[in-house]
């Protein structure tokens, strides 16, 4: 009887662990999909070519770096999805866009660039609302998998 006990809390421990998990991989995505989000379609990422949108880069190693210059970024959904798919419980998923005017789009800018041209441009705030809403997040995510993992051994009663 006691190996029985000692199986099935095993089992039911192995599957805490898969859900722990699946619920960091299914956060992490709605993230990197949320920051993304147009205002078109309700989010707060401004959108005028897409290039912005298409410059985030996901990395568990280090954060993503702003590239300076002009450079053209190409959808990188799957990219992502592949890196957070792979990311083990208890890691970090860095998300970061690549796009030099990035931080100025996010933040907003007031003042006379690099050029010469003076501006005061607002902030869209994209990457802090989605950011903030990180506990929201994660919540929403563990309603997603629960039933997944429901059929799974339980504890004894």
């Amino acid at each position: 009887m006691t190996g029985n006990f000692a199986a099935t809390i095993g089992e039911w421990a192995r599957a805490e662990m898969e859900r722990a998990e699946a619920v960091f991989q299914t956060a992490a995505q709605m993230v990197a999909n949320e920051v993304r989000t147009p205002v078109a379609a309700g989010g707060r990422m401004p959108v005028k070519d897409g290039n912005l949108r298409n410059s985030l880069l996901a990395s568990t190693t280090a954060m993503p770096q702003v590239k300076e210059g002009q450079a053209k970024y190409t959808d990188p959904a799957s990219e992502i999805a592949l890196t957070i798919a792979g990311a083990e419980l208890g890691s970090v998923v860095f998300l970061g866009f690549q796009a030099a005017y990035g931080p100025r789009m996010n933040y907003g800018f007031v003042g006379e660039d690099s050029l010469g041209r003076v501006y005061n441009q607002a902030g869209y705030g994209f990457v802090d609302a989605v950011a903030q809403r990180w506990p929201q997040i994660v919540a929403e995510a563990e309603a997603k998998v629960r039933f997944r993992f429901e059929a799974g051994p339980s504890l004894p009663t």
